[in-house]
């Protein structure tokens, strides 16, 4: 804008609090507000030379230790269900429902603790709790070798839903401190593609394991030792590798921390190092489109936590062994966790988030849907195509939804809520999945395939709702500022209101 002075690049600039030897480091747009605040708009002129370092020392940094941090977190997480194949139920006298009340135990801590440790990761730093959690969870799985009655499984998963209630928005919320919001989805995909290879390792683990025969030791003992050992060992490492902020990152160098420090601000958080403020934190959800994106997170929800906790069981109804069930489980995980890329990269590379959710959704819930209406046994090979349909897109309408509301929450404490709430949500509907596929339904659980296909379709109808109001909201505020901006072109410094500021605009 004609007449508007230039601020350095990491400034919140104000009138009342600049100097007149201010400079435009790195090329700003601005525009002044109507009390007198130059509002810092994106970067007109980037140093993509600079831009690309400091991105691949991320991702060769940090990227690789939180995927793999989040791969053993998956290990822990889905293990019973493998366990299960190799007879864990019987060896402990579980039946009949009191499996589903055993996997429903898990989801109430963490839904109920996620947000509380949340804020405590966000207080003392995501760098230091994340692996304490993790050496928390890996400690657990190693009790259960242990355990041999149902009121001990029970105790366990308690704690365990405990200590990983807090462990992927914490992450989400890490990751959103170091990358730009057009950057975070492929990152989080390749982070959360960890998931789906945990899957596919753990079905290909537990037919190696299962087929030791140790008169001593169970083989789901066995397997539960190897993946509680590797957890507890790197979540150590871990805690000493991962830095607290861009500006203790010794792998930059003072230019790379200041450029680090501008990008995050520009575009990701209101500021680094707010302070921690539950007032201010639950503030995000009086905006109906938070609302909207909670429900969102529970409907992919059911698609998701079927296939985590009951994959084994659906591929079962294909008629295989125990030993064969776990190794075809294998194949559709993989194919997941590429579709994932596919569809991270993808939104990350047109900036848009909406339609990539709705397509991703769409294609589990056709999974799910053929799965259902056809005789699995007389045709397997569509029955196993129908997999890979299903795993192709639960994971990734998870990671979409995830990176979509993080993207429009600049503020930090207010971030760390909205994904502490979301994900758990997302989770807890690990409750409705693992009710509803019955054992009198067994093979085929015609009923749950019914109804996860029909909560498919409820995220459907609520990304459509949700991006359309977008469209309108963002054209509505132009239109009363006699402009044509979006996202792209406010910096997320000036937006610690978030929808509250009228220069918002959101990233559909």
């Amino acid at each position: 804008m004609k007449g508007a002075e230039k601020t350095t690049a990491v400034d919140i600039v104000n009138n009342s609090s600049r100097s007149s030897s201010d400079s435009n480091a790195f090329g700003l747009n601005q525009i002044i507000s109507p009390n007198g605040d130059i509002i810092v708009l994106s970067p007109g002129s980037v140093d993509h030379k600079l831009e690309r370092r400091i991105c691949r020392k991320l991702d060769f940094r940090i990227l690789p230790l939180t995927a793999a941090m989040y791969l053993f977190n998956a290990l822990d997480k889905g293990n019973i269900s493998n366990a299960k194949t190799d007879g864990l139920d019987i060896d402990i006298g579980i039946s009949g429902d009191r499996w589903n009340l055993m996997l429903s135990i898990f989801y109430i801590p963490f839904v109920l603790f996620a947000f509380p440790i949340s804020l405590v990761i966000k207080k003392y730093n995501a760098a230091r709790v994340i692996p304490l959690l993790m050496f928390t969870f890996g400690s657990i799985t190693l009790l259960i070798v242990s355990v041999f009655n149902f009121s001990g499984l029970m105790a366990a998963r308690w704690f365990l839903g405990m200590a990983e209630s807090a462990f992927f928005p914490g992450i989400i919320y890490y990751l959103t401190t170091f990358y730009r919001r057009g950057e975070l989805a492929r990152r989080l995909s390749i982070f959360y593609s960890a998931a789906n290879i945990a899957n596919a390792f753990s079905g290909l683990l537990s037919y190696g394991v299962f087929q030791i025969n140790d008169p001593r030791l169970h083989g789901w003992q066995i397997l539960l030792l190897i993946e509680g050992c590797c957890t507890v060992t790197f979540a150590c490492v871990a805690y000493f590798l991962l830095p607290h902020s861009v500006e203790s990152a010794s792998f930059f160098t003072e230019e790379e921390k200041e450029y680090a420090r501008f990008r995050v601000q520009t575009d990701s958080s209101a500021s680094g190092g707010q302070k921690t403020s539950l007032n201010d934190a639950i503030k995000v959800f009086k905006h109906p489109i938070y609302i909207a994106w909670m429900i969102q997170e529970i409907a992919i929800g059911v698609p998701l936590n079927s296939i985590n906790n009951w994959f084994p069981q659906i591929i079962q109804s294909l008629g295989k062994s125990s030993v064969q069930t776990n190794l075809y489980t294998v194949a559709p995980n993989v194919s997941g966790a590429v579709f994932l890329l596919i569809f991270a990269f993808g939104s990350d590379y047109v900036k848009v988030r909406s339609v990539f959710v709705g397509i991703a959704i769409a294609t589990t819930l056709i999974g799910f849907v053929v799965f259902g209406a056809i005789d699995t046994q007389n045709h397997i090979g569509v029955a196993y195509f129908s997999c890979f349909l299903m795993t192709a897109g639960a994971s990734a309408s998870s990671v979409l939804t995830s990176t979509w509301y993080n993207n429009n929450t600049p503020n930090e404490n207010r971030r760390v809520v909205v994904t502490a709430v979301g994900v758990p949500l997302a989770n807890a509907a690990g409750l409705i999945s693992t009710n509803i596929f019955r054992p009198k339904d067994a093979p085929k659980y015609i009923p749950a395939l019914g109804i996860t296909a029909g909560f498919g379709g409820l995220a459907i109808v609520m990304v459509l709702s949700i991006s359309t109001f977008m469209v309108f909201d963002n054209k509505r505020r132009n239109k009363l500022q006699n402009v044509n901006l979006s996202y792209k072109d406010i910096s997320t410094s000036e937006l610690g209101e978030g929808p509250g500021n009228p220069n918002f605009r959101w990233m559909y």
